[in-house]
């Protein structure tokens, strides 16, 4: 089939008339905000923060007079605090909250200690520019000089399950579902593995299926998370007793993976290949769609500054984020063109699905500022994600209390850290407690109140993380390593969440202890 043959012809034209008509981003942000306002200023949020009055300010020659406004009106909001002030209206049925018209969808993400679930809203316009800039993104494969003959492959997205629940006012479920069923007509040619197969909401069975039917396909690409599509592939290489995925699919070419680092997964994914592949790095949250790869040999991500959405800035350090993670009630915000190359910056997002100067959680750093190109650098808090299963530290502290409480300990000191196991991943977690106490026990425990708090992490323990280990050590051996480094006292915490170095170096104190 030529039509992807023929989508590639257009972009290569995009291309050139983008040439002639270059804005720059801060140009191309003040215009996204401005149709935002415009069209939010008669929602219920609109009309509260006098959206008009900010969008006269547009006319003035200060090019930053309407942020300055903006940024004085409207508040930053966490997602607890817009749902419990504007999003529980849209998820009740009520019209023109946060923005014009119903929210018909609800994509289910990973929640905080008050929500095992958030409910994101996704509105048709955010469900437009979520498939204009994968579009982009597609067409952008232009630059990877790709055969021809590849464009006509197959595409094989493992996401969650595409089953949308329907409540009284609004359907719910992964994006990827919400996304699948509006899924353009031409692209449904090369979809895999189906809208029958993407429905089933049983991991195990799914997979089954794909294994089953993965003969019968002649695929190009693959999209997804790397934990869960090494698995598939491990899977299919055993069914079938091959020793490469390109016994099966001689033409598979071009892995698209988002969600976590696939640095980890590098060296055991290019085990299960038979020659190297090209791999596109995808930022795409709940909230939006908000950078990718877009040419061979980058490291870095370009944002998409001209779809919907309007970003901020803040600076990610001690004047602007408490030790908790969380950011201050005034923080300094900036817009694109005031940011610095090489610095960290926590993101806001204003969209077109009505979420306003939300703090996303991401941490990002310019590596060209001029071409908006970023990388992901963290999170605002400590956590930890090896494969997906999105651990904060608010998650372990909640854990760590309810084990406390049922097994009647004292638990005054913990860390993790994540941890290869075979060609998957590990929780090594440290408990320290003076308390006489089972490590098995505790183990099974802490597992399970981890579950119950988070969603994905439930998700990923079925096979990505394989195994959580736990060590129990008195809490003097924590407070003595504190003390080792020079890190006694004052404000100074044990780290939660032990980084490689960090864990390196508390695995070599602890062996001689």
């Amino acid at each position: 089939m030529d039509l992807l043959g023929n989508l590639f012809n257009r972009a290569l034209k995009l291309g050139k008339i983008q040439k002639k008509k270059k804005r720059s981003p801060h140009e191309k942000q003040r215009k996204v905000l401005k149709k935002l306002l415009i069209r939010s200023c008669e929602t219920q949020f609109g009309i509260f923060y006098q959206f008009s009055e900010i969008i006269q300010q547009f006319k003035s020659k200060d090019t930053h007079a309407f942020y300055e406004l903006y940024k004085r009106r409207v508040p930053i909001y966490s997602y607890n605090k817009i749902f419990n002030e504007w999003w529980y209206r849209s998820k009740a049925g009520e019209a023109d909250v946060t923005w014009p018209g119903k929210v018909n969808y609800f994509a289910l993400s990973s929640g905080t200690s008050e929500a095992s679930t958030k409910h994101i809203p996704i509105t048709n316009s955010i469900i437009k520019a979520n498939k204009k800039t994968s579009i982009r993104q597609l067409l952008s494969l232009v630059n990877y000089k790709l055969p021809r003959e590849l464009l006509g492959k197959g595409i094989l997205m493992l996401g969650g399950s595409t089953y949308l629940n329907k409540t009284e006012t609004y359907y719910e479920g992964d994006l990827s579902g919400i996304q699948a069923s509006k899924i353009p007509f031409w692209f449904q040619f090369f979809y895999k593995p189906g809208t029958k197969i993407a429905r089933n909401r049983d991991w195990e069975s799914k997979l089954n299926e794909i294994v089953e039917s993965a003969p019968k396909w002649d695929i190009g690409f693959i999209v997804g998370v790397p934990a869960w599509l090494q698995i598939m592939m491990e899977r299919i290489i055993e069914r079938y007793q091959l020793k490469t995925i390109h016994d099966i699919w001689p033409n598979l070419t071009v892995f698209v993976h988002g969600g976590v680092s696939f640095e980890p997964y590098k060296k055991g994914f290019e085990k299960l290949l038979a020659h190297p592949m090209i791999y596109i790095e995808t930022y795409l949250a709940s909230e939006g769609f908000i950078a990718y790869q877009s040419g061979p040999d980058k490291k870095s991500m370009k944002l998409v500054v001209n779809n919907g959405i309007f970003f901020e800035f803040i600076p990610f350090n001690d004047v602007n984020i408490t030790a908790e993670g969380e950011v201050v009630a005034h923080p300094e915000t900036l817009m694109i063109d005031e940011v610095t190359e090489g610095v960290d910056y926590v993101i806001l997002l204003s969209t077109c699905a009505g979420t306003w100067r939300y703090v996303i959680g991401d941490v990002v750093r310019f590596t060209d500022k001029e071409a908006c190109e970023i990388i992901i650098t963290g999170r605002t808090k400590h956590y930890l994600s090896l494969c997906g299963e999105h651990l904060s530290v608010d998650n372990m502290n909640h854990a760590i209390q309810m084990v406390s409480e049922e097994l009647n300990i004292s638990i005054k000191e913990f860390a993790v850290a994540g941890v290869p196991n075979g060609s998957l991943f590990a929780h090594q977690w440290y408990i320290g407690t003076d308390d006489v106490v089972d490590a098995e026990q505790l183990k099974q425990l802490l597992d399970e109140k981890l579950k119950v708090l988070n969603d994905d992490y439930r998700v990923e323990r079925i096979a990505a993380l394989k195994e959580v280990f736990v060590t129990v050590l008195p809490t003097n051996v924590f407070y003595d390593w504190m003390k080792v480094r020079g890190k006694e006292g004052g404000q100074n915490k044990f780290p939660r969440v032990l980084n490689k170095k960090l864990h390196q170096e508390w695995e070599e104190y602890i062996s001689v202890k």
